[in-house]
């Protein structure tokens, strides 16, 4: 009896400390985002014991962000720094033979290739000391399979046959008081940047040092292509006689999405590349299996087209055939990477607002899935493939390292689409822990997933968040976010540039629709934004904010603001003439007029292909969806952002739209950033953001 009630005591004394806990946790600011330690790229060394990642401290006082990399056993325990006496270190990455590592780092204000013996025994590296010091820089550093030489990137003048050269012609334009440019072809500038005369080429330098070679000399395409971000763009065969690459060997880059896969011996001097890839799309991150037979990649069918669907494709090196592994999956294969047996590929896909891990073999059986809630990448498997290290993150939780024990997967019942197998879960284990004891301070709401019928009988998916110390029986105004893209999604993803936990931080409900356009959902659904952008995707947005509004008590549907960027911002300019249901609107770095944003933009097949056309071949489907149009109809209070390195959606659109709603005098501000493209990077531009923002919203709303 007295044992009883002893251990009732203590655990009601437990309850209460976790109520306790509860009621201390606060409501994050922008302070805290900043404070978040960000992770960085994932590398396992390869005997399996290690995961060394790289991780990114702001300092807002500074106004700066710098990297480091850290180490932590694959088995579990405390992460260490690796580098911590350094500064700006990232992309680190064991060698093969397991005796170093290599990462990326300034030297003389020059990011360089630098190189460190490794202890696998205590997990730690010697001295670190620069392996290159070409004036140009050194990017994308991989190892070679026997641990002698790197490949990397670096962009260099087409025409100069050494580091001389290029350093030289460097040092001309830095001194010169002519900064006139002459242009003789289109994608002169690419979202953030003037291309100029610089290609980026590949690079193989010995571990021993001596002048890097030029694998692509004289080559005036970019060697790889622009890309965003992604997996790598190139790769070595197990042998290390030859590598893999995108290029982009087109006469007409700013209206062609084609990029071809291409192989180079480089145990031959006078070798040529060779195209093997055949798809009039993009082809993109090439992989050889470990066997060496075959090479994978992710394949785009259409021509012209960015957002088609990315295919898994397996290309056999001796009968130099081309298959689909998964002909019937609807839904992009972001990235993947290869099982140590080479009879299986380990893959990431957005489904319904996660990105999950699956694993398929390669002749297209026993597809598995792993994962259920949040969003994973960077994938790496162990040596004895039962660990799969891998970056995970979710709404309330910045990217941390996690290891998924795929070798002891449990099957677990759940809803399956039609081209989709059950679950077979992975159980899996935190290995990093950047921002545990900031996090344990925050109270953040769950994000909540429901759906919608819409137009077409289509099932729409919505996302809400409550905002802290939530109280049902109160009402609270809404932020009703809208994603780019168009082919983009909400889902279980943290970030910081529009950070739906901090948006909700100070007392608002956060809704988020994916609408016809977003991934996740299969490529019939991604189409529906096609030549249709202010159609059945703005009629989905408003039955979601309907659906909402009925379903959610709480909701005050008579203070609530639309918020959009990118896409998003454009689709906030076209909500601006077609309601006025919203007490307020931000439109950041949108499409205000679609004729002269055609004209002033880089990528020019975006626009050719979501408007089927040209300004002068089709010019109804432009102003058919202009929100210039319906400039008669604007009266909500509308916040303009833009920025002047946007060449993705030139400046000149946020100027029009802030002049039109003066001139019609509509409460309006613009926010300019003179310094930022399409996304507002540096930390104290990022507080200015938030800030402006916030206080838009709640001047309207509150």
């Amino acid at each position: 009896m007295k044992r009883g009630r002893f251990a009732a005591i203590v655990l009601l004394g437990f309850l209460f400390s976790l109520a306790a806990a509860a009621q201390a946790r606060r409501p994050m600011n922008f302070n805290d985002l900043m404070a978040m330690r960000r992770l960085g790229d994932i590398s396992v060394s390869s005997d399996g014991r290690w995961a060394m990642y790289s991780a990114t401290d702001v300092d807002l006082a500074k106004n700066s962000k710098t990297s480091h990399l850290w180490i932590v056993p694959a088995a579990g325990g405390p992460s260490r720094a690796l580098t911590d006496a350094l500064a700006g270190e990232s992309r680190g990455r064991f060698s093969p033979d397991g005796k170093r590592i290599l990462f990326e780092g300034p030297r003389d204000g020059v990011q360089q290739i630098w190189l460190a013996d490794f202890d696998t025994a205590s997990g730690t590296i010697g001295d670190p000391h620069p392996l290159t010091s070409i004036s140009t820089g050194a990017d994308g550093a991989m190892w070679s399979p026997d641990s002698q030489n790197i490949l990397f990137v670096s962009k260099v003048y087409p025409d100069c046959h050494d580091d001389a050269c290029n350093q030289q012609r460097d040092e001309e334009r830095e001194q010169s008081k002519v900064k006139a440019r002459i242009f003789t072809h289109l994608l002169y500038r690419h979202w953030n940047h003037f291309t100029g005369d610089k290609r980026s080429h590949l690079f193989l330098v010995s571990v021993e040092g001596g002048t890097p070679r030029d694998l692509t000399p004289g080559e005036e395409h970019d060697v790889p292509p622009f890309q965003l971000e992604g997996p790598d763009q190139y790769g070595f065969s197990p042998d290390g006689k030859e590598i893999a690459y995108e290029e982009k060997l087109v006469s007409d880059p700013a209206v062609s999405t084609n990029i071809d896969i291409f192989t180079l011996r480089l145990d031959d001097p006078n070798a040529r590349p060779v195209k093997i890839s055949t798809s009039p799309g993009g082809d993109h991150s090439p992989r050889y299996s470990p066997d060496g037979r075959s090479i994978a990649w992710r394949s785009q069918a259409r021509a012209g087209y960015e957002s088609d669907r990315f295919r898994l494709v397996i290309y056999d090196r001796a009968t130099r055939q081309i298959r689909d592994v998964l002909p019937k999956f609807d839904r992009w294969v972001d990235e993947f990477t290869w099982a140590p047996d080479s009879r299986a590929i380990y893959f990431a896909y957005g489904d319904e607002g996660d990105e999950r891990v699956g694993s398929v073999q390669i002749d297209g059986s026993d597809f598995v899935r792993y994962t259920r809630r949040g969003e994973y990448g960077d994938l790496h498997l162990t040596p004895d493939g039962k660990l799969l290290i891998a970056s995970k993150m979710t709404m309330r939780m910045p990217g941390e390292v996690y290891a998924l024990n795929v070798g002891e997967k449990r099957v677990s019942p759940g809803r399956s689409a039609s081209t989709l197998p059950a679950f077979a879960v992975a159980p899996e284990r935190q290995l990093s822990h950047l921002n545990d004891a900031l996090l344990d301070q925050l109270d953040m709401q769950p994000m909540q997933a429901f759906w919608f019928p819409s137009i077409g009988r289509v099932k729409v998916q919505g996302f809400i968040i409550k905002p802290p110390n939530f109280d049902p029986e109160k009402k609270y105004p809404v932020k009703f976010l809208i994603h780019g893209g168009p082919q983009g999604a909400w889902g279980e993803g943290w970030s910081y540039r529009w950070n739906a936990e901090l948006f909700a931080a100070n007392g608002y409900v956060v809704v988020m629709i994916n609408p016809r356009g977003s991934t996740g959902y299969g490529q019939a659904f991604i189409d529906g934004v096609n030549g249709d952008w202010g159609g059945k995707p703005y009629i989905d947005l408003m039955r979601g904010l309907d659906y909402a509004e009925q379903h959610y008590p709480f909701i005050d549907k008579s203070r609530e603001c639309a918020l959009g960027a990118s896409y998003g911002g454009y689709m906030a300019d076209w909500i601006l003439g077609h309601t006025h249901r919203f007490r307020c609107i931000v439109s950041h770095d949108g499409m205000f007029d679609t004729e002269s944003a055609y004209n002033t933009t880089d990528e020019l097949w975006f626009m050719e292909w979501e408007f089927k056309g040209t300004p002068w071949t089709n010019r109804a489907m432009y102003r058919r969806w202009s929100p210039m149009l319906a400039a008669p109809n604007f009266k909500t209070p509308t916040l303009v952002i833009h920025s002047q390195l946007d060449y993705r959606l030139d400046v000149s659109q946020g100027y029009a739209l802030f002049d039109t709603l003066q001139r019609l005098g509509v409460p309006s501000k613009m926010l300019y950033f003179p310094d930022e493209g399409h996304w507002i990077l540096k930390p104290q531009n990022s507080q200015l953001w938030y800030k402006t923002v916030n206080d838009w919203v709640d001047e309207w709303t509150r």
